[in-house]
């Protein structure tokens, strides 16, 4: 407004680091921790803040909130989903037209830690907190919740390890693929959907909350 040709502005490329994961310790002995999105790093520093949450006392229970978490990395939904599940249980499956696109995902290093390349193969799982496995949990959710948030939360659900709350999650259950087609191109396609661990479809539907 007020002007009579187009301001010319000089953007930089820059690399925008997010903090993914947030705690604190609420009333009543009630952990909270909150996951933006689900990067390299998110299920590493996870294990760091549940251990700091139970430095002075342990938690009685604990709500994690995925509110319009948009998704990220795969590995890091099933290390996330690993951190609070019994080991080797399903957290996610996919199915597409083709045999190669079926696959399923459990709780085990063997599917979180595939592409890790931090420093090294080592679990970073194995000295989470014992407590993360049995205290009562909550997981916020809503319409912004979406991809990785509703992997996590459709695992946590099925298993019965925790109470899904909030509003329907936002429905991202398509699984998408990088073909190559030279040296510096490719094409990105949808070749298969999400399953929860009780094989319901995230496309479209998303998870359902327990409680509304």
């Amino acid at each position: 407004a007020g002007r009579d040709k187009p301001l010319e502005l000089t953007i930089v490329r820059d690399i925008i680091k997010v903090r993914s994961v947030r705690s604190k310790m609420l009333e009543n002995d009630i952990g909270y921790v909150r996951i933006a999105q689900f990067q390299e790093r998110t299920a590493p520093d996870l294990v760091r803040h549940l251990r700091d949450l139970s430095v002075e006392k342990t938690p009685k229970a604990l709500i994690l909130d995925l509110r319009n978490d948009p998704g990220g990395l795969l590995d890091s939904a099933i290390a996330v989903s690993s951190a609070f599940l019994p080991p080797n249980v399903l957290v996610v499956s996919t199915k597409g037209r083709i045999p190669s696109a079926n696959r399923e995902y459990h709780a085990k290093p063997a599917d979180y830690l595939r592409n890790y390349m931090i420093s090294s193969e080592e679990d970073y799982l194995a000295d989470v907190v014992g407590w993360a496995k049995t205290v009562p949990m909550v997981v916020l959710v809503n319409v912004g919740s979406a991809s990785a948030s509703e992997i996590v939360a459709g695992a946590l659900q099925d298993h019965k390890r925790a109470t899904i709350l909030g509003n329907r999650t936002f429905g991202k259950g398509s699984v998408q693929s990088v073909l190559p087609l030279g040296e510096n191109t490719g094409i990105k396609l949808t070749t298969a959907r999400y399953y929860t661990p009780s094989g319901q479809s995230i496309q479209v539907t998303g998870v359902t909350p327990d409680i509304t």
